[in-house]
C-alpha cells in the first residue's frame, strides 16, 4: 500500500466512523456497532503493525468533503430552531468544501486562509447553536448551568438537585473541573457553551504549535529559513478542520458535550512534553482527569512512556486528588454516589451504540461485570507493555491513548456520540505532529513505520530525566 493509497483509506475509515456518530444520536443500530468495532480493530491492527499513515490533499479533501456531504445526508439531532439549523447546516456544508478545496490547492496564502476559514465557520456554527437553541432539553446543559451558579454562590453542587432537568435530577455525575472550566461561559455570557466553545478553539492553538514543533520552526533563524512555513500551517488547517467540522459537530455544541474540554487538556498536555516542559504537562493533564472519570485509563500508559514517566504520572495523579479535594471533602457520601454509584448501577441506555447493548438489544443478554472489566484492563495491560516495550513517538502515543478508550467505550452500557468523538479527535490531533504537512508525507510502501523516535518526534532532553 503506498502512502497516498494509505491516507485516501484512512480518510474513507474516518468518514465513515464520524458519519456512523452522526447517525447515533439518539439511536440504536446495528450497522452502527459493526463500524465502531470496526474501527476499533482496525486502529488496533494500525497500531500493532506500525502501518505508515499521512495526512495527503486527496485523503483531507475526502475527509472535508464527505463530512459536508454527511451534514446534509445522515440524519442530524439537534433542538435548533428550522432557520437557524438551516443556517448552521449550510456553514457545516459550505465551510469543508472551502477549505478542502484551498488545502487541494496548497501554499502559504491558501493554508492560512483556509486556517482563518475553518476558525470563522466553527464559531458562525457555534455562535448560531447557542443562539438558536437556548435551552436544549438534555441533562448535561441543565446540570451544568445550574451548578455552575452554585459554585458561584459558593455550593456544593454535589449536594443538589436539579430544576428542570429532563434526565438526571439528583446528581452531578461529572468531576467537579468540569464546572469549574465551563463555568466562566455562564458567569460572562450566560451559558456554558460559550466556554465550550472557548476550549474548542485552544485546541487550534495547540494544534498549532504542535505542527510548528514537528516542522522544527520553533522560533526564527536557520531552522525556520529551512522550513516552508505552508507546511505546519497546512497541517494546522487540516487538522483543525477535521476536529472542528467532523460530521455531528452541531449536535456536539448544541447538546454541550464536555469531551472538547478534555481534548484540550490532553492537546496542552502534549505541546508541553513536546517543547520539554513534561513537569508543566502535569497541571493539564491533571485538569482534564478532575474533569471526568475515565481519563484515570490513561495514566498506567503514561507512567510507563518514559518521555512522561512514573514520577509525572504519579504527580499528575496526586494534583488530580487535590484538585477534586474540596468537593470530596465537603460531602464524601454525595461526592462517591453522584460520581461513582450512580454511574456503576445506572441502567443501560438503549441508544448506545456498543458491544454491552448489541448483547442486550440483539440476543437478550445482559454481558456480566467481569466480561467488560476484561476487555477494558485486557486492552490496557496490552498497551501499556507495548508502549512500555516501544517507547513510541508521541504521535503513537496519542493513538495508543485513543486505543484505550476507545476499547472501553465499545463494552460500556453509556457511550456515545461525544464520547467516540474524543477517540477520533485524538487520532487526528496525533497527524500534528507529523512534520512537514502532504509534501512531507512518506514515498513508497504505507507500512510498516519504524519502532523508533525521529529527531521531530523527540522530546528534548529536559522532559525525559
Amino acid at each position: 500500500m503506498s502512502a497516498s493509497s494509505a491516507a485516501v483509506a484512512f480518510g474513507v475509515c474516518w468518514l465513515a466512523y464520524f458519519g456512523v456518530l452522526q447517525w447515533s444520536v439518539v439511536r440504536y443500530r446495528v450497522p452502527i456497532v459493526l463500524t465502531l468495532t470496526a474501527a476499533t480493530v482496525a486502529l488496533a491492527l494500525w497500531q500493532w503493525l506500525g502501518w505508515r499513515v499521512s495526512l495527503s490533499r486527496a485523503g483531507v479533501a475526502v475527509m472535508l468533503a464527505g463530512s459536508a456531504l454527511a451534514t446534509i445526508a445522515v440524519p442530524l439531532f439537534s433542538y435548533l430552531t428550522p432557520s437557524g439549523l438551516a443556517l448552521a447546516t449550510t456553514v457545516l456544508v459550505v465551510v469543508p468544501l472551502v477549505v478542502a478545496a484551498l488545502l487541494w490547492a496548497g501554499g502559504a496564502r491558501a493554508s492560512r486562509l483556509a486556517l482563518g476559514t475553518v476558525v470563522t465557520g466553527y464559531a458562525a456554527a457555534a455562535v448560531t447553536a447557542i443562539v438558536s437553541s437556548p435551552r436544549p432539553r438534555i441533562d448535561v446543559w441543565v446540570t451544568l448551568q445550574q451548578a455552575s451558579d452554585a459554585l458561584g454562590r459558593g455550593e456544593n453542587f454535589y449536594a443538589m438537585n436539579w430544576t428542570g432537568s429532563p434526565g438526571i435530577q439528583d446528581a452531578f455525575t461529572y468531576l467537579p473541573w468540569t464546572a469549574v472550566l465551563l463555568a466562566p461561559g455562564r458567569w460572562i455570557a450566560g451559558d456554558i457553551r460559550w466556554a465550550l466553545a472557548f476550549w474548542s478553539l485552544t485546541v487550534v492553538v495547540a494544534v498549532a504549535l504542535l505542527a510548528r514543533g514537528a516542522s522544527g520552526t520553533r522560533g526564527s533563524g536557520a531552522a525556520t529559513r529551512h522550513t516552508p512555513s505552508s507546511s505546519w500551517v497546512w497541517t494546522t488547517a487540516a487538522v483543525a478542520g477535521l476536529l472542528l467540522l467532523a460530521p455531528g459537530t452541531l449536535t456536539q455544541l448544541d447538546q454541550a458535550w464536555t469531551e472538547p474540554l478534555l481534548l484540550a487538556g490532553i492537546a496542552w498536555w502534549a505541546v508541553l512534553v513536546q517543547r520539554g516542559r513534561a513537569w508543566w504537562a502535569v497541571v493539564p493533564l491533571a485538569l482534564a482527569c478532575a474533569s471526568k472519570q475515565h481519563l484515570a485509563l490513561l495514566l498506567p500508559v503514561l507512567l510507563l512512556w518514559r518521555p512522561f514517566g512514573w514520577q509525572r504520572a504519579v504527580a499528575t495523579g496526586a494534583l488530580t486528588g487535590v484538585l477534586i479535594a474540596p468537593w470530596f471533602l465537603a460531602s464524601p457520601a454525595d461526592f462517591v454516589h453522584d460520581t461513582i454509584s450512580l454511574l456503576v448501577a445506572f441502567h443501560p441506555i438503549k441508544f448506545a451504540n456498543t458491544l454491552y447493548l448489541l448483547a442486550l438489544n440483539t440476543f437478550g443478554v445482559t454481558l456480566p461485570f467481569w466480561v467488560t472489566g476484561l476487555v477494558v484492563l485486557g486492552t490496557l495491560a496490552a498497551v501499556c507493555w507495548t508502549v512500555w516495550r516501544q517507547q513510541p513517538p508521541l504521535a503513537s502515543l496519542l493513538r495508543w491513548l485513543a486505543l484505550v478508550l476507545l476499547a472501553a467505550n465499545l463494552v460500556n452500557k453509556q457511550a456515545f456520540y461525544n464520547q467516540f468523538w474524543l477517540v477520533g479527535a485524538l487520532v487526528v490531533l496525533s497527524f500534528a505532529l507529523s512534520a512537514g504537512g502532504p509534501a512531507a508525507a512518506p514515498r513508497g510502501r504505507g507500512w510498516p513505520a519504524r519502532r523508533h523516535m525521529s529527531p521531530s518526534d523527540r522530546p528534548r532532553s529536559s522532559a525525559r530525566r
